[in-house]
């Protein structure tokens, strides 16, 4: 069931946003944020309909989030799809923002 074609993920800075596309160059989803100095708040996740279930999601939150580490800039995950992807991702914990985790 593995989704054959391969989505790159690029920064699309004039949207303000991270695109997945296929080998087509279609977009299959995206991810919007707001840059301010060293800090990136992520606003938004998205995935085309004709594009779910194929992991583009998780896709696209690895890619902005080791973006985010290549940069060292600080993550303020508002998105709560990128939050929730966060919990189970502890490795990234150290470029997250604590002061905007959710509390349960």
């Amino acid at each position: 069931m593995d989704d054959p074609v391969q989505y790159s993920v690029t920064d699309a800075p004039a949207r303000e946003r991270f695109e997945a596309r296929d080998e087509a160059g279609v977009v299959a989803g995206f991810v919007t944020y707001q840059l301010t100095g060293g800090i990136i708040a992520y606003t938004h996740t998205e995935v085309d309909p004709a594009f779910e279930g194929r992991g583009i999601g998780s896709t696209l939150a690895r890619a902005v989030m080791d973006d985010a580490r290549a940069r060292g800039r600080t993550v303020v995950p508002i998105c709560p799809f990128l939050a929730e992807w966060l919990t189970k991702h502890p490795e990234y914990e150290d470029i997250v923002a604590r002061s905007t985790r959710k509390v349960k």
